[in-house]
């Protein structure tokens, strides 16, 4: 990569602005060239037109759960949501430390408010950012706390900020600065 030993990119940026589109698009790329990709995704879940929840889908496997929901009964309030710890961490961590293991590039979408409830998700992601391996993520642009400052002043990641004019490259612009690393991983 082109900022000596950068190993981690995370986008951020508005709400909706298409971070998790253009991440996925980047994995797209990736895979193409055969890279093995893990970890995990969360999408928005509407129903009629109105937002109800959040999944979390771990990318090797499609498994599925939910990272939150505005009709969940227990778990850690956030708004009009209950976050779904047990989902959130059987899901979603075990996707991440999955891919610690088994891929060449790990992937977290995202690390914001609902995730920073769960310890086991905290430590999921310091591993995946410790174990050496390239790193592809979306962060909550304006959430705060120990791990998101740690990811942001952590001199081996970028944060790439999103925006109308700058979303439709950075697919391919992502993809060609992780490249290099999973080719020098021997995959």
């Amino acid at each position: 990569m082109s900022e000596r030993g950068v190993r981690a990119i995370f986008l951020t940026g508005r709400p909706g602005v298409g971070k998790t589109t253009a991440l996925l698009k980047a994995v797209e790329l990736l895979k193409a060239e055969g890279a093995r990709v893990g970890g995990m995704v969360s999408r928005e879940v509407r129903e009629g037109g109105v937002r109800v929840g959040f999944e979390i889908i771990d990318l090797a496997t499609g498994r599925r759960g939910w990272l939150a929901h505005v009709r969940q009964r227990e778990g850690p309030r956030l708004g009009k949501y209950r976050v779904n710890l047990r989902d959130l961490e059987e899901v979603g961590v075990g996707a991440i430390l999955s891919a610690i293991e088994e891929a060449d590039l790990i992937v977290i979408d995202e690390v914001g408010p609902m995730e920073l409830f769960s310890p086991k998700f905290v430590e999921a992601v310091r591993r995946a950012l410790a174990c050496g391996k390239p790193v592809l993520g979306t962060i909550h642009y304006r959430a705060r706390g120990p791990l998101l400052d740690e990811v942001r002043r952590s001199p081996f990641v970028r944060i790439i900020t999103v925006d109308l004019s700058n979303r439709d490259e950075l697919p391919e612009r992502v993809a060609a600065e992780l490249g290099p690393l999973l080719a020098s991983r021997g995959r």
